[in-house]
This record gives structure tokens, sequence and C-alpha cells, in this order.
């Protein structure tokens, strides 16, 4: 299965196999896309170093198992924000600083977990890329694109932890077992989860879901690594969280109609098609998107967040 990103910004020339923010339509796995302003002036090319990925999951199998162990104070926090936050937002924030998402796979081990702020180059160099591929834009345009990929995840980054970026990292197999070595470990792939109407996009893509449900968008996987259960997991990744940090009994992503793989994955995930967008949008040159929606089995609600508001 192909890669997948759909970033929702101003700009929407066509939707990737991600189903959620339609609006930056980039790779073919899974049609999600981010909604972000899009600057247009002085575009530079920003580095794609990515840092060590440290903390490793000890988990194996296909629940997230939260940490137990934290040394961070939340002055260190990587998930810092930089603005007040509630006593309700800093519960959730530590709950996304302790998730965890295991799988072993037919070829080896995948683990998801929240992005951190030193490794947000490496995924703007993946999304960037995998946009590109998707809309068939010829290299010189990777400058530009890492600009306004950059600028988009450090503004939903400010919106934790109403929505968070995921990673997933992957680790093969050499004659049936498992790579033992850091270096072998590598970033596969990465998705994004909105949480509540605060961490909506203020650019949704069409047909357009419900402010206050979880959402679902901008999937991609690494070239190389796909086909091989790295898109389904981090589908099942970000369902995991949305389980864990919202009341909600739904969640919403969006699909572009020419993508056939993405669409009977998302179908074999459970989702349903809510909406389809009007031929009319094919004026604005988009492609036609549709909105699809599942019914959250049940939704565990931490012991400590038990007496939360919810917005």
């Amino acid at each position: 299965m192909a890669a997948t990103v759909s970033l929702s910004f101003s700009l929407d020339p066509q939707h990737h196999y991600f189903s959620h923010n339609p609006h930056f339509k980039p790779h073919k796995l899974f049609p999600l896309t981010p909604s972000f302003p899009i600057p247009l002036k002085h575009p530079y090319l920003l580095p794609h170093r990515c840092n060590r990925y440290a903390s490793k999951s000890s988990s194996s199998s296909s629940h997230s198992t939260p940490s137990t162990a934290t040394n961070l104070s939340y002055s260190e926090d990587p998930f810092r924000t930089g603005r007040f936050l509630s006593n309700e937002e800093l519960e959730k924030l530590k709950l996304l600083e302790n998730f965890r998402y295991g799988q072993e796979l037919e070829s080896g081990s995948l683990w998801v977990r929240v992005m951190r702020a030193e490794e947000m180059d490496a995924i703007v160099a993946l999304l960037a890329e995998s946009f590109a591929e998707s809309m068939l834009w010829p290299s010189g345009y990777l400058s530009l694109l890492r600009y306004l990929v950059k600028q988009y995840l450090i503004e939903r980054r400010a919106l934790m932890p109403h929505t968070a970026t995921l990673i997933g990292f992957y680790r093969g197999k050499e004659n049936g077992v498992l790579e033992q070595e850091e270096e072998d470990e590598q970033l596969a792939g990465t998705v994004e989860v909105c949480f509540d109407k605060r961490g909506a996009n203020a650019s949704p893509p069409t047909p357009t879901a419900p402010k206050n449900s979880p959402y679902i968008s901008n999937m991609t996987v690494k070239s190389s690594l796909r086909r091989r259960g790295v898109g389904w997991h981090l589908l099942k990744a970000s369902e995991e969280l949305i389980s864990q940090m919202s009341f909600s009994g739904e969640v919403y992503l969006h699909c572009r109609m020419i993508d056939v793989a993405p669409f009977n994955m998302y179908t074999k995930a459970g989702y349903s098609i809510v909406k389809t967008d009007s031929i009319l949008i094919l004026l604005m040159l988009q492609r036609r998107k549709h909105l699809m929606c599942k019914k959250l089995p049940a939704i565990r609600v931490p012991s400590d967040m038990s007496d939360s508001v919810v917005e």
C-alpha cells in the first residue's frame, strides 16, 4: 500500500490516501489532509536531520501501554506548548507523553508514540516528500513544501493536547530475528490526530467533519516500508489514543474517491461513508473526497481524568 498524506493547507491541488483534512493532498497511502495557512514569502530549505529517536517502547501488543516511569518535569517536557495550560490540559499532556502503541509485524516490529520537538524536521521531510510525490511536483518545490509543512506543524503543536502528531518507528528482522541495534531502527510514518473543537483545523476540508469530534489526517508511510501493515497500525494507534483522550464515540477522516486501496483499508477498519464532495469541487481544482466515520467500541476513561469536564 502506498503512503498517504493529507495536509489541510489552503493549498488543495489533490488529496492523499489519508482520510482527514483534505486541503493539502499529498501521498498515496491513506488520504488525510492538514489544514494550515500557507505563507508564500521567502521559502527556504529547512534541515531535515533527524535526532536520535529517544525513548523506546517495550510494548509488543496491539494496545498502547502507558509508561510508568518518567523523570521529565513540565519545564523540561518535550511536549511543552509555550502557553498556559489548565490542570485538565496538563493531565492530557501527560497522557500524550506516556502513550505507546506496539505491534509485531511479519517483517519486523512497529511502535508508535507522540512526536517530540527535536523530531519535527524528520517529519517535515517525510510529509513534504510524500506530498510532492502525490502531486507529481518537481523536486525544486521541496524547499517550499518543507517551509509550509514546518509552519503548519509548529502551529498545530501549539494546540496540544487538543491535537497530536504520532510517529511510528520500525525495526526489521534478519533471518526471522528482530534486529537489536538502535541504528537499525528507522522512522516509518506519521499521522495527525485532532481530539476536539479546540484542536480542529481552521480551514477544514470538505465535506466538513463535526468540529467537536476526533479527526484523523496527514498520514503517510515511508516509501521503502509500505505494504507491511505500517499504515494500518498508524490508524489503529490513532484510534487507541482517541479512546484515551476523548469521550466522543466516533472518529472521522477523509479519503479521496480515486484512492481505492486506502478506501478499502478504511472500510476494513470499520469506517463508512457519511458524505461525498459535490462534483462542483472539481471547479476548485480539488479531488472529490469521501467523509468517513467510525463508531469507536468502548472508550476507556483514565481514572485520573474521570471527573474531567468534556468541552
